[in-house]
């Protein structure tokens, strides 16, 4: 029943929290953060105080003219109000678009020429330090959701708006826009409509629908991204409490869990390697987790194993889904304890039978194996319908209907897809730099992301980052390359100052170009050192035979 009325009615960003304290009033979320736009809501509210608040704000937006039809753009400081103001602006019909706080002034600059005048959310901070004036002349009104400045008007002084009723949208309406990762350059604008959102809830609705009601979910997902939009709306029309998080540090996290114990996570495959340190917390803050979900990028066997380790509930899964911004969840696997640690990385499962399709095409006209490993393309309803600004773009990937993904891999007899690389990210020499950074991760405890890219002299050059900065030990090294493809000396760099997308995705070609430019100093991590600076770990030859 419940995927029925989803299927027959599309997402409606606009009523979603109507309808969900509708049915469950009393259920709360949790937050880790104060929202910017209404700090005096606390760290604890019902679906029924939030509800209205989003109808407080869409009126308020309202009241300075946003109509049906308009793009509204967010690039505010992180914070679950970014999804609240999308939730806003969709009530009133009009047409979020979220840009990731992390990304500079120029790139948003740029975004904003690509919507053409679309009203701008922002706050004092950003306009202050990051965005360039111009965005007052590309934009058709700059709002704050804090703070003050001079030529933009403030959310909280149109507080008291009379209210307005929701305006209904039909589901190919453009209901939300997110971008690419960016990953290989300028982000995309992706358009979501009702009906694509749909598409992608069937999938993830039936993953839930296993999770006892009331029982916590717990999501640790960039607010601008997609994913956000289906596993939230999920989450809370089935009668769980919410738990959002904007940080990811261990600590708070294993406080907020050891409090509000969650029975499913989802989060990013870098922020659950992070959190492999609570698997040995005092506190047992993963003991309820019955699933663990991730979705955006490749995760580690490492990782799943110690997490998987850490939870006391009997049939404990970890899912891996495969996917991408524009097409949503693709195909997926999921791993046990009973699995053992022993399991293929790159295998990221099948597709959803009747939901989704996948085919591996030849790039040279030869049969596709891991050895020559071919395109890989998708077919699917939850497919973006445009770039926004740029649709010959998005017909380049588009071939009888079948999405390119971008990606490198293979199926196997059974039909499980492989996922090899990147096809910008594929190194001559190496069958994957994915799977050679699996078997890294597993191989030394104290790495917390090893990233393997391009040499100047053609071979490759793994960059790597421990936990807690610590040097990386050179004869620790030297044990684990044995029987890997020959590899360069490791440099070593602080996490914080890799490049990372909103979905903490590792921006490699941006890092092997300043690895190129000789960012790496002589230093250790620990050295005093500016901030976009590397550490490199001298050691003995590390080229080994394959």
């Amino acid at each position: 029943m419940f995927l029925q009325r989803i299927r027959n009615k599309g997402i409606r960003l606009g009523t979603l929290f109507d309808r969900a304290a509708a049915r469950h009033p009393a259920n709360f979320v949790v937050l880790d953060h104060d929202l910017d736009i209404a700090p005096q809501l606390g760290r604890r509210a019902t679906l029924t105080e939030i509800a209205d608040l989003v109808d407080d704000f869409a009126s308020r937006l309202w009241s300075v003219k946003v109509r049906v039809g308009d793009h509204v753009v967010v690039h505010k400081g992180d914070g679950f109000d970014i999804t609240l103001l999308a939730c806003a602006i969709a009530r009133i019909g009009a047409i979020p678009v979220l840009l990731s706080p992390k990304l500079d002034g120029a790139t948003v600059a740029e975004l904003l020429r690509r919507v053409n005048r679309p009203y701008l959310i922002t706050d004092q901070e950003k306009l202050e330090h990051h965005l360039p004036a111009e965005v007052f002349d590309l934009s058709a009104e700059v709002l704050l959701a804090s703070g003050g400045f001079d030529g933009a008007v403030e959310l909280a002084a149109l507080a008291g708006a009379p209210r307005v009723a929701p305006v209904p949208v039909p589901p190919s309406h453009p209901t939300l826009i997110t971008h690419t990762s960016g990953t290989t350059g300028t982000p995309k604008l992706a358009v979501h409509t009702g009906h694509t959102f749909e598409s992608r809830y069937r999938p993830q609705a039936t993953v839930f629908s296993v999770v006892p009601k009331r029982e916590p979910v717990a999501v640790h997902v960039s607010f601008v991204h997609s994913r956000m939009f289906t596993a939230m709306p999920i989450s809370i029309l089935q009668g769980h409490p919410l738990i959002v998080l904007r940080d990811d540090e261990p600590e708070t996290v294993g406080e907020i869990f050891a409090q509000v114990p969650p029975g499913f996570i989802e989060a990013h495959p870098n922020t659950f390697l992070r959190w492999e340190v609570l698997a040995d917390d005092p506190r047992a803050p993963l003991a309820n987790v019955k699933y663990f979900s991730s979705t955006f990028d490749a995760i580690h066997p490492r990782t799943v194993n110690i997490l998987l380790n850490a939870t006391r509930r009997k049939h404990a899964l970890f899912a891996q889904a495969y996917g991408q911004s524009e097409v949503g969840p693709i195909a997926a696997r999921t791993y046990t304890r009973q699995g053992g640690a022993d399991f293929d990385g790159r295998c990221v499962g099948s597709p959803f039978p009747g939901m989704t399709g996948v085919r591996v095409v030849s790039r040279d006209g030869n049969p596709v194996s891991k050895q020559n490993p071919g395109f890989i393309e998708v077919r699917t309803d939850g497919r973006i319908v445009t770039y926004l600004g740029e649709h010959p773009r998005w017909e380049k990937q588009v071939n009888d209907g079948w999405w390119r993904m971008g990606d490198l891999g293979y199926r196997t007899k059974l039909g499980c897809l492989h996922l090899l690389d990147r096809e910008v990210d594929e190194i001559p020499g190496i069958e994957s730099t994915l799977e050679v950074e699996d078997k890294l991760l597993t191989r030394i405890r104290s790495l917390i992301e090893v990233v393997i890219i391009p040499g100047p002299d053609g071979v490759p050059v793994p960059v790597v980052c421990t936990r807690d900065d610590v040097p990386l030990d050179a004869a620790e090294w030297k044990r684990a390359v044995v029987g890997l493809p020959p590899l360069a000396e490791p440099v070593q760099w602080r996490l914080e100052d890799v490049p990372q997308t909103a979905t903490t995705k590792i921006k490699r070609l941006e890092l092997a170009r300043r690895v190129a430019a000789g960012a790496a100093s002589a230093t250790h991590p620990d050295a005093d050192a500016p901030a976009g600076t590397a550490a490199t770990v001298t050691t003995a030859s590390v080229t080994t035979a394959a």
